[in-house]
């Protein structure tokens, strides 16, 4: 389909073409042969007649998820949903007894855990800004997991809270 924009391009190579053949025409003179072209009356009825291309798309990043490397199923299930609180949003694996892609929610908060070799290295640090941070200490402590009773530490920026699953990975809770 022609756009406005293929028309006016049109015209331009129409000007263009006779330029180099020394045949003069306006630019307005282009554009109403290019509208006649088209089976319009006139230029500017062509012009409210043919559609705008779109603009192109702006560029939007969106939130990152962060991928962590997991090599145990229970101890996975039981740090990130037992004791941090997250649901279990979807799980991948290719067959029964392949490695668990594991995506994990809380409060708008994704995370995606993986058995997969080469997805992630075990050892990230990820950083969480989030408010509250002190009910969620609690929270936290209320669950005696065996493996970590995390405290509040005060920076100069703010409070951070961190807490490290069974994998190696770091989680930092921020509230500023």
């Amino acid at each position: 389909m022609t756009t406005i924009e293929n028309a006016k391009q049109m015209a331009k190579r129409l000007r263009t073409s006779l330029a180099e053949r020394n045949h003069e025409l306006s630019d307005s003179a282009a554009l109403e042969m290019v509208a006649h072209q088209l089976g319009y009356k006139d230029w500017n009825t062509a012009s409210a007649m043919l559609p705008h291309e779109p603009a192109s798309p702006a560029i939007k990043l969106e939130k990152a998820i962060p991928i962590l490397r997991s090599f145990d199923e229970a101890k996975a299930r039981e740090f990130y949903l037992d004791f941090l609180g997250f649901s279990v949003e979807f799980e991948h694996r290719f067959e029964a007894d392949l490695p668990l892609y594991l995506g994990l929610v809380r409060d708008g908060l994704q995370i995606h855990l993986s058995e997969h070799h080469g997805d992630a290295s075990p050892g990230t640090t990820i950083f969480v800004p989030m408010q509250g941070i002190e009910g969620f200490r609690d929270e936290l402590i209320a669950k005696r997991y065996g493996f970590g009773r995390p405290d509040i530490v005060e920076q100069d920026w703010g409070k951070l809270l961190e807490v490290y699953d069974p994998f190696g990975n770091r989680i930092r809770f921020c509230e500023s």
